[in-house]
Order: C-alpha cells, then structure tokens, then sequence
C-alpha cells in the first residue's frame, strides 16, 4: 500500500493587503447579498466573477419552498456569464455571504455541486480560476478550483 499525498495552498489574508482588483471583486460579492432570495435559511450568499474581458458578472443565492430548486450564487453567476458571455473564461470568482446578524465571521467556501461546477468551467476553457473567499476574519484565496476539488471527476475521468 502506498500513500497519495496532496499539496493544497490556500492563503489567508486581509481584505486590506489585497489588491484593488481583488477588493473590487469583493465588494460585488457583498453587494450581491442584497440579492439573495434566502427566505427558509436565512443565509444570503453573493458571488461575482470576473471574465478574461474584465467584465464582472454577479449572482446570489436563490431559494424556492421546493427544496432542493434553489440554486447557489456561485452556479447563478457562473450560469449567467456562460449564457451571456460564452466565449469569456472566468479569471477570478468571489464569494461573500451573511445572516440576519451581517457578514459571517469566517470565509464562505463553495457546496460540492458548486465546487463540480467551477472545476468544469477550468477544464472547458483549459485555464485556472482564482477563488476568493471572504469572511470578517479574512479571506481564503486559491489559485485553482483544484485546489477544492482533489479528486476530481473530470471528461478524462471517463476516458
């Protein structure tokens, strides 16, 4: 038997030692929240992305009584800049979320269907994402959705 061992980086850091690209992207995640239709959680999650063109696209979380039909701010703004922009792969891809009670203390990461998704957008467009998750306590960075996804099923998983 052997062991596989993965080398995962993740940085933390400040919202103040990013770069204004990265706080820019930050702030439309936070003001995605506001659009979030999070009547049963009570959990309101922003997501904004930058495409390759420099255009920013948003999405927020969205509930229906009918659970699971939701859908998360990550696919919703994934979704609609692959709707609307398909030829444009996403360079970096924020996300922020907050309670009744404001932002939440530590970073927000990505539910597993979400995690899938964004690893299928890299592999479509053959280059990593950036992925930027704020918290009041700072923000989670990783330079691939690899880096959420290790064992990843992927088209040349079924190949």
């Amino acid at each position: 038997m052997k062991t596989i061992n993965y080398n995962i980086a993740i940085r933390h850091c400040l919202l103040d030692e990013l770069a204004d690209a990265d706080r820019e992207l930050i702030a439309h995640a936070m003001k995605a929240t506001d659009n979030a239709y999070a009547e049963y959680s009570h959990f309101y999650v922003g997501a904004a992305l930058r495409l390759a063109n420099g255009r920013i696209v948003i999405g927020a979380n969205q509930e229906n009584a009918a659970f699971p039909s939701g859908l998360c701010a990550e696919r919703t703004a994934v979704f609609s800049a692959q709707a609307n922009f398909p030829g444009q792969p996403i360079e970096s891809l924020a996300l922020v979320a907050r309670n009744d009670n404001g932002l939440i203390d530590n970073p927000v990461t990505p539910c597993g269907a979400c995690r899938q998704v964004l690893l299928g957008v890299e592999e479509r467009y053959g280059r990593s994402m950036r992925v930027l998750m704020y918290g009041k306590s700072g923000v989670y960075i990783v330079n691939s959705v690899k880096d959420l996804l290790p064992l990843s099923f992927v088209d040349t998983s079924m190949k």
